[in-house]
């Protein structure tokens, strides 16, 4: 079984036979909620593509002490995938942003669809931001990834264009496309940039913007996903396409 995975601020130079101190929140995950003890295995990340084996040799509630048994840094990926995700009812935004985590989108970006039921403006606008980071953040250490998702600001339709017309692939889910996802059109490098719709589908003149800037409709398959799950859907056929699952 993979150890478990734990976030600390910076792993610097460490390298095996270091001593390192992990403390706060983390270090209290790892004792009192997951009752790690002296001498298990675990990970460490920095979330920045940083990685490193250690074991434990103390725990109190506030710190534990650990030493690095092996270290390894995770190149940044040559091909990103870019998600914008509209917003999503209820607690469905958190859903989408955990399921994409753990098939591994690279960039997350919030969009305020025409047609969203929920709505961020204001104090709302960071504390949704937030905690999708935080979400992103947790899914990372549930799947052991090194490199914890960029979350990006509130995007109006119009900075959904302007990443669209930038993307070295610009796609739109619709369920009405004509075509399916052209997994031969897939760059080598660059950014793939996903846009998945609200529950309420995308307005027209929303797809008429976004076409103007590059972005092609395409379908996964005859069926309608909800907007929280089409997006991990497109992750899955991207990322076995570009040969990450291998």
């Amino acid at each position: 079984m993979t150890p478990p995975l734990f976030l600390v601020p910076d792993l610097g130079s460490a390298g095996p036979g270091d001593a390192l101190v992990l403390t706060g929140d983390e270090a209290r995950h790892l004792a009192v909620v997951k009752r790690i003890g002296v001498g298990e295995a675990v990970l460490l990340s920095d979330g920045r593509g940083g990685l490193a084996d250690a074991v434990v040799e103390s725990v109190a509630r506030d710190e534990v002490r650990l030493r690095i048994t092996d270290r390894s840094t995770a190149a940044e990926p040559v091909l990103r995938f870019v998600v914008v995700q509209a917003l999503p009812k209820g607690d469905r935004g958190e859903l989408a942003v955990e399921v994409m985590t753990e098939l591994g989108v690279d960039e997350l970006v919030p969009w305020s669809a025409a047609r969203s039921i929920s709505q961020w403006r204001g104090e709302k606008a960071e504390r949704g931001v937030a905690k999708w980071r935080r979400t992103a953040s947790e899914a990372s250490k549930q799947s052991r990834r090194s490199r914890i998702p960029l979350v990006a600001g509130l995007a109006s339709t119009e900075l959904v264009a302007d990443r669209l017309r930038a993307a070295d692939l610009a796609l739109v889910l619709h369920e009405d496309a004509e075509h399916s996802l052209d997994l031969a059109a897939l760059p080598v490098a660059g950014d793939v940039v996903v846009v998945v719709g609200p529950e309420g589908g995308i307005d027209p003149a929303e797809l008429a913007r976004f076409e103007q800037a590059g972005a092609r409709l395409v379908r996964l398959g005859a069926e309608v996903m909800r907007s929280s799950t089409a997006g991990g859907a497109a992750l899955a056929v991207l990322s076995v396409a570009a040969g990450r699952w291998r």
